[in-house]
């Protein structure tokens, strides 16, 4: 039995975001924001929306194969694509120009040979095929299957202004349907389609939207209240805001950026969610980090990766990315743990992070800095999320202390 298809109106705003994205590289999350404010319409066609342009995003290579249109091309052939996703899964055709010219039998016998190439119909380009075979083995298939899936939709409870039971019960009241994470104290999964940041709950600064895996970094740097800690590359602070939380609002939160936009945003953030003990501070140069030499009875380095471990969240970013951009960033991950580092006190510890699941930038790295550091850290222990053993984004964290 054949589902729905898109409506018109839906159809037109999925091709007018895969176009910004695919011919003018707009980050996805971007385009879709750009596209309902100048397009109103109800909550559920832009749920709809969302779901389908994530999804073909995550199969892009796959769909492009199954109309048999060049992946360099895609962009010109937005419309063949919605076409060959609602056959993908056996939906009705759009109404559609392109629609008359899709022929079921020639569907078929493509999508049979695409079943057939496992990384074609895992939608993972090349390139990445290339590096999660090199670097993972026999782990990649499932990791790579992993991350063709939807990402879940989760929520970190702010406990600065309540407890997992109270934000449950208000969610509720507000249509919003929510179950507990095992073995992820605070986080939420939401498991209904209702729009979280037009609850009043969320307005009033209650909860965080943040993955599942994301929320086990902050406690496994083991803040407590009073202490002085620096998270040094907080970007717009999701995951400061749970250290502030952690530290219940007490002591002193240095939240460290090299974009001041950024710092802008969590500052916003910091005021909803009452974490009062944040204080953002951009940094210019080098002189702002050999300024706050052993300052740290804490420090966070959540560094800029590769992030190959959230692609199902940002699927963009396979089609963009590419093998050559991994020196450079391995190089600019090796630099600011060494330059980083010495912010933290001696007995003082530390949590190297990233969102990615290769060893190049995870094990390696921690390996490389512990080698070359002259006894200075040791490591004490390190954890890795795996997307097919979990159903949450990637993550990997070292917890390393001063000696």
């Amino acid at each position: 039995m054949r589902t729905y298809a898109l409506t018109p109106l839906e159809c037109t705003s999925v091709q007018a975001i895969l176009s910004a994205v695919l011919n003018e590289q707009s980050p996805v999350d971007r385009a879709i924001a750009l596209e309902f404010k100048t397009e109103r319409m109800p909550e559920t066609a832009q749920l709809h929306i969302i779901d389908a342009v994530g999804d073909m995003l995550r199969r892009l290579n796959l769909l492009a194969f199954l109309a048999d249109v060049p992946l360099a091309q895609a962009g010109i052939a937005v419309q063949s694509l919605i076409c060959q996703w609602h056959l993908l899964h056996n939906r009705q055709l759009p109404n559609l120009r392109v629609a008359d010219q899709c022929d079921q039998k020639v569907f078929e016998t493509r999508r049979e040979l695409a079943r057939q190439q496992p990384a074609l119909w895992d939608g993972c380009p090349e390139w990445l095929e290339d590096l999660g075979q090199q670097q993972l083995g026999l782990q990649w298939p499932a990791e790579r299957a992993a991350l063709t899936q939807a990402a879940k939709r989760y929520i970190r409870v702010n406990t600065l202004k309540c407890n997992e039971t109270q934000l449950q019960h208000r969610l509720q009241q507000e249509h919003i349907d929510t179950r507990a994470v095992e073995g992820v104290p605070g986080a939420l999964e939401v498991t209904s389609n209702g729009s979280l940041f037009r609850t009043q709950a969320f307005k009033d600064g209650w909860f965080e939207q943040q993955d599942a895996g994301s929320q086990l970094i902050a406690p496994f740097l083991g803040v407590e209240p009073g202490m002085r800690v620096i998270d040094a590359c907080a970007g717009a602070g999701g995951k400061t805001l749970h250290l502030a939380a952690l530290m219940a609002g007490k002591g002193r939160l240095l939240a460290m950026d090299v974009e001041q936009w950024k710092l802008d945003n969590l500052r916003l953030r910091a005021r909803r969610a009452g974490a009062h003990n944040i204080e953002p501070r951009l940094i210019e140069s080098s002189k702002t980090i050999k300024r706050l030499k052993e300052s740290a009875d804490r420090l966070l380095l959540d560094v800029p990766c590769s992030g190959l471990g959230v692609v199902k969240r940002n699927p963009d970013t396979k089609w963009r990315d590419t093998a050559e951009r991994l020196p450079v960033l391995l190089e600019l991950q090796a630099d600011i743990l060494r330059r980083y580092s010495k912010m933290v006190k001696i007995g003082g510890q530390l949590v190297y992070a990233t969102c990615s699941l290769l060893p190049a930038e995870n094990q390696d790295q921690v390996a490389r800095f512990i080698n070359e550091c002259d006894g200075q850290f040791t490591l004490l222990r390190e954890q890795s999320i795996s997307p097919a053993q979990t159903g949450f984004d990637g993550f990997y964290m070292a917890l390393l202390q001063r000696n």
